[in-house]
């Protein structure tokens, strides 16, 4: 799997397309997601000038947010962030200078300025919204339903249950995670989509009220 970019390597293509937003993601696969569900909402994002950017862990997003957000190229940010990593995020995006209006313990402040959380991680929320006999079936296309059954046979897999087995099936091999998150929101009803991928399209579409970020 490819290394994420480097803040400074993102700043440089963001001038280089006129980008006038930017949806600060963990990874590879969260980034395929979105720009799956993007198509399939009849959205373009590079004609929108939006990009999504994988950047490696919630501890590095407040790089990326001091050197495309207000503070640098003053790109309208938005993000998606594991619910568990909410503090590493807050804490990350005020040592950037962009997280003035995030006060509080509740998630409320940091939505505010474009930031949604997923209940454990994407790939639990469109495990949750497509539902596990669906996401099994896919399993049985893919040609990877053995694979899956003998990962669930796993001594550590006891007492866990069938979304969790999923989801931390699609983490065991390498690109796996990328594919399938595509794979899911390819196969998601649009009526379905979990409403952080949802709200942070919107948000970076400039479809929402936008909160100044200060010092």
């Amino acid at each position: 799997m490819l290394a994420p970019p480097t803040p400074n390597a993102v700043r440089t293509h963001a001038l280089a397309v006129a980008a006038r937003a930017a949806i600060l993601v963990e990874g590879w696969s969260d980034q395929h997601a979105l720009q799956t569900l993007a198509k399939r909402r009849g959205n373009d994002l590079d004609s929108e000038r939006i990009l999504v950017v994988p950047t490696g862990g919630v501890t590095n997003i407040g790089h990326f947010a001091e050197a495309l957000g207000p503070q640098g190229i003053g790109l309208r940010l938005a993000g998606l962030y594991d619910a568990p990593e909410q503090r590493q995020l807050r804490h990350a995006l005020q040592r950037s200078g962009g997280a003035g209006a995030v006060v509080g313990d509740s998630n409320d402040g940091l939505e505010k300025i474009g930031f949604f959380a997923c209940n454990a991680d994407l790939e639990d929320e469109l495990i949750r919204a497509l539902g596990a006999s669906a996401v099994e079936r896919l399993l049985d296309e893919q040609g990877e339903l053995e694979s899956f059954r003998i990962f669930q046979s796993q001594p550590a897999q006891r007492g866990r249950g069938i979304q969790a087995h999923l989801r931390r099936f699609m983490g065991t091999r390498a690109g796996r995670k990328v594919r399938y998150g595509a794979l899911l929101v390819t196969s998601l009803p649009l009526d379905r989509v979990p409403q952080p991928l949802e709200r942070v399209l919107v948000y970076a579409q400039d479809r929402a009220p936008q909160t100044t970020w200060c010092k």
